[in-house]
């Protein structure tokens, strides 16, 4: 939404101000441009207002703005006693705006987040390469970007800080840069990055990957809960959540109402992906935003994902959640992945401590992809800070049949790592294994029926749709025991889970009216 509101706000703006100098000497006329131009103006500073980026980088885009507006208006102005020039001079600006200075206007937020510490002598300020070889860079202790320059000189480097975490005093995450490089020297980046591992002020290079989602649309298999009743819930699509008989769903809920469990505090799921239809029917009840530009989804992805954690349960409508009465937990937003489901490494590691830093409970990433790197330090240092400021962090395994420890997130130390089923109950033949991850375990991953944008809903297979099963019963966890700890998590998870055809490969199945009990018994 800001994308579109942000363009236009500052197109109207110019406009109304264009106009005020042309019919200032027509009351009527001038009147309403004058609106135009402050009513504009209005919406254009809200919409920098939420915008997401740092208060410097607003700052400069307001000043360069205003100076354009400013001028551009004066200019027109001038020419206001000769009509001829005037409306010709109008024609190449619409033709400006319509083929040039839109996109740089939508672009604004989207591709230019931060702002450049030091550039090489010819570098420029507009050459980002997330798509392609961008690294981040950790510096030693009581070392600064500059003690960079004569690389970045050398090779037209562009630096930029890669992350702000809020408790910079508990993590060397503020210590990230981002090393771009520029078109003309991506022949030198091998020698680039053995350049920076040698460097003294440099602890540690690795890879800003590039990923990009590869979701499945499915045909629900008729594999249906046999007796509907037993769940106590009046959402009508429930016949087709095959997972909740799977996963004794009745019997949690059996549990909780028997047992009279209650949260200790409502636990916030926050769900890094494509964005969240915050208007959807069957989320909006349990849906907390943080900002605005989170909340819509244009893929989908991100909605499916967020109705499995925590659709509103006995509603009447749609799908349901572990939460029969809808006071354990709640979900929000986070955007780190593109309309078309493409993101950096970087995004999705600031999103990470965007989540920490907000009070996340649970993250629940359904995202990743193989990674060139040998290692990736950063994932492992933003799971630590998240695990240090009360979340835990929950990771899809991959859709590649291969070995879970070749793709990031999902090899990150630190996160639970989740591999997908079919209804059968056997490794869904996509999925990933775990063998090798610090913690791994397994959920419902095929023919998945969820949420999607505008009120509807359909089936998909991947370990995207495994993983918020786990975020949202880990969530029910967390909201009983909040200092629950990765480790508690997933001992509980595993002590309690079930075989599956191959348990080595998928690690336990969730089985979650045993996990919520042995929370609940926990000394």
């Amino acid at each position: 939404m800001l994308l579109t509101i942000y363009p236009i706000s500052f197109t109207v703006c110019l406009v109304g101000l264009i106009s005020w100098f042309y019919f200032k000497n027509n009351d009527t006329l001038s009147k309403i441009s004058g609106l135009a131009f402050f009513g504009g103006l209005a919406v254009y500073l809200i919409s920098i207002y939420f915008a997401d980026a740092e208060i410097s980088y607003k700052l400069m885009v307001v000043a360069r703005d205003l100076a354009i507006i400013g001028g551009v208006s004066y200019f027109f102005g001038m020419l206001a006693k000769n009509k001829l020039v005037f409306f010709a001079f109008l024609a190449l600006l619409y033709g400006a705006l319509q083929y040039k200075f839109t996109d740089v206007l939508k672009n604004t937020f989207e591709n230019k987040e931060e702002i450049p510490l030091i550039s090489g002598e010819n570098g420029s300020s507009e050459e980002y390469l997330d798509r392609n070889v961008e690294l981040l860079v950790e510096l030693k202790p009581n070392h600064k970007a500059k003690d960079l320059i004569s690389l970045v000189d050398k090779y037209e480097l562009q630096l930029n800080t890669a992350f702000a975490p809020k408790d910079g005093n508990i993590t060397d995450l503020d210590d990230y840069l981002t090393v771009d490089i520029p078109a003309s020297q991506l022949a030198a980046t091998e020698s680039i990055i053995a350049q920076l591992n040698r460097h003294p002020a440099v602890e540690w290079v690795e890879q800003n990957d590039v990923y990009q989602l590869d979701v499945m649309e499915t045909i629900p298999q008729k594999r249906a809960p046999r007796d509907l009743k037993k769940f106590g819930l009046n959402d009508p699509n429930l016949k087709d959540l095959w997972g909740f008989q799977e996963m004794q769903i009745d019997a949690l809920y059996a549990y909780l109402k028997k047992n009279k469990i209650k949260p200790t505090k409502k636990a916030r799921i926050y769900i890094l992906d494509t964005g969240v239809d915050a208007k959807h029917e069957d989320l909006k009840d349990n849906y907390k935003s943080l900002n605005k530009r989170d909340d819509n989804d244009p893929m989908g992805h991100g909605t499916h994902c967020a109705g499995i954690a925590a659709a509103v349960s006995n509603n009447g409508i749609g799908v349901a959640s572990f939460s029969q009465n809808n006071e354990f937990v709640e979900v929000t937003s986070i955007k780190v992945l593109s309309a078309r489901g493409g993101g950096t490494q970087q995004r999705i590691l600031k999103g990470i401590i965007k989540a920490a830093d907000n009070g996340a409970d649970v993250i629940s990433m359904s995202l990743g992809g193989r990674t060139g790197d040998k290692g990736q330090k950063a994932y492992q240092e933003a799971i630590e800070y998240a695990n240090k400021k009360g979340a835990i962090v929950i990771a899809a395994a991959g859709n590649s049949n291969d070995n879970a420890k070749h793709y990031s997130p999902a090899n990150a130390p630190g996160a639970i790592t989740v591999a997908a089923l079919d209804p059968n109950l056997d490794r869904a033949v996509f999925s990933n294994y775990i063998y090798d991850v610090d913690y791994g375990i397994s959920a419902p991953g095929v023919n998945i029926y969820s949420s999607i944008p505008d009120n509807k809903y359909a089936s998909f297979n991947g370990t995207s749709m495994a993983t918020p099963y786990v975020a949202g019963l880990v969530g029910l966890m967390k909201s009983i025991r909040p200092k629950l700890t990765t480790k508690q998590a997933h001992d509980i998870l595993k002590k309690t889970g079930d075989k599956t055809g191959n348990t080595k490969e998928t690690g336990p199945f969730i089985q979650p009216a045993k996990a919520v009990k042995a929370v609940v018994e926990m000394k």
